[in-house]
């Protein structure tokens, strides 16, 4: 999914990077609310958990592997503003390391960024309203987090798509680009949702009040004092 220099025009990487200015610039307000004394060290652990799995790739088919891209996972423990920032982080220090062009990194922040953030936490949120009361809430949100990044990219493959059509600089049918993205990156979103939902599922197991996905139905932390010893 990393998109390299020269793959797509020049007004659509321009056009990208704005979306992508403006959106982080939204995230960066939003934020505000979302982070506080817990969930401001998770963003960062989970921005270097994100960045360290991203270097693990599994195999897809025949001469392809896939790796996680992290979008919904972040949404769902540290929130969806949060969640685009630690994404937009991790591409720009792989770019740094030149994994994902330059003049792509807005492409790239609005392809797993914001539709992997937007898209994922959007369809958590969709499947966690309408599962029935009585499902136990660890297995409703490990369901709907596995749905939630199983979706979102496929999701970015198909804006990839969309940019492909507007500005694509490869000499390739539309056709075959949308055959390669969604076929590839259907099976992709398979392991991204058994990553996200064990991850998830364990951190909510241990410590629900972490999750941000979970907020509202678990119990805030606690500090109790030392009770008084009666004479």
């Amino acid at each position: 999914m990393h998109v390299p220099d020269g793959f797509f025009d020049a007004p659509v990487s321009i056009g990208a990077g704005v979306v992508a200015a403006g959106g982080i610039a939204v995230c960066l307000r939003g934020a505000r609310g979302e982070l506080d004394d817990r969930t401001a060290p998770l963003a960062g652990l989970g921005a270097a958990f994100v960045f360290a799995a991203q270097m693990i790739n599994f195999p897809v088919a025949a001469g392809t592997s896939g790796h996680l891209m992290g979008g919904a996972l972040a949404a769902i423990l540290v929130g969806p503003y949060a969640g685009v920032l630690c994404i937009s982080v991790v591409l720009l220090v792989q770019m740094l390391f030149a994994d994902g062009g330059v003049s792509a990194y807005g492409i790239n922040v609005t392809l797993m960024a914001l539709t992997g953030v937007l898209v994922g936490y959007g369809v958590f949120r969709l499947v966690t309203a309408l599962l029935p009361g009585n499902v136990p809430r660890r297995t409703a949100v490990t369901a709907a987090s596995f749905l939630g990044a199983l979706v979102s990219v496929p999701a970015s493959a198909l804006v990839f798509v969309g940019l492909f059509a507007l500005g694509g600089t490869a000499d390739l049918s539309l056709g075959t680009v949308t055959t390669a993205m969604l076929g590839v990156h259907v099976l992709i979103g398979i392991g991204e949702g058994v990553i996200t939902a064990v991850t998830v599922g364990t951190v909510a197991a241990v410590r629900p009040d972490l999750v941000y996905g979970l907020r509202g139905g678990s119990a805030p932390l606690e500090i109790r004092g030392a009770r008084p010893v009666e004479a």
